[in-house]
């Protein structure tokens, strides 16, 4: 029986395809509006200092990177809280979410690898390249988790796990932007 078909009548199996969204709406919710308010406070502090992170092709390219992660966990956390849509469609769009975001990511680590070179402070790249691009990481495994193995929870706390970690990597950057470059 398809998804589509026990959902319009009402089976069992349809509640268990989309049991697992209803007890992450709570925490979806809340990291949608924590999410959307944190965007808003990284691109304020980003417009504080713009001249001096403009200058800095790879300040920009963390700054880019950071609010793509972040947007991408707010956006999933969204898709989440579609009604009628199974593990399988959400996994789906995780990956398509993650690709998009790993376009910014992967460009991002080239420019701050750049900048490194040009400036020759070549100390804690790695960990820069790695504050931005572990939360997309967790996303494209948890995409596939989602997609290969449905009725396992892994899928879903691994997108938790991945849109706390854009969170806190985002306040990071946005600590950078607002202090650490001004000195």
């Amino acid at each position: 029986m398809s998804p589509l078909y026990a959902l319009a009548a009402g089976h069992r199996y349809a509640d268990a395809m989309l049991e697992p969204f209803a007890s992450w709406s709570e925490f979806n919710v809340a990291v949608a509006g924590a999410g959307a308010a944190l965007g808003g406070l990284l691109i304020v502090a980003l417009s504080v200092n713009i001249k001096t992170i403009a200058e800095s092709r790879g300040l920009a390219a963390r700054a880019g990177a950071s609010i793509a992660g972040l947007i991408l966990g707010v956006a999933l956390s969204c898709a989440a809280l579609i009604p009628g849509q199974g593990t399988i469609g959400y996994g789906v769009q995780v990956l398509i979410g993650t690709a998009l975001c790993a376009v910014v990511v992967v460009r991002s680590a080239e420019a701050v690898q750049r900048d490194a070179v040009q400036t020759g402070f070549r100390r804690y790249t790695a960990e820069r390249v790695a504050l931005f691009a572990f939360p997309p990481a967790l996303y494209a495994v948890a995409g596939l988790v989602l997609v290969l193995a449905p009725a396992l929870p892994l899928g879903l706390i691994l997108v938790a796990v991945g849109t706390i970690l854009a969170i806190v990597t985002t306040v990071l950057f946005s600590w950078v932007a607002l202090v650490e470059v001004l000195r």
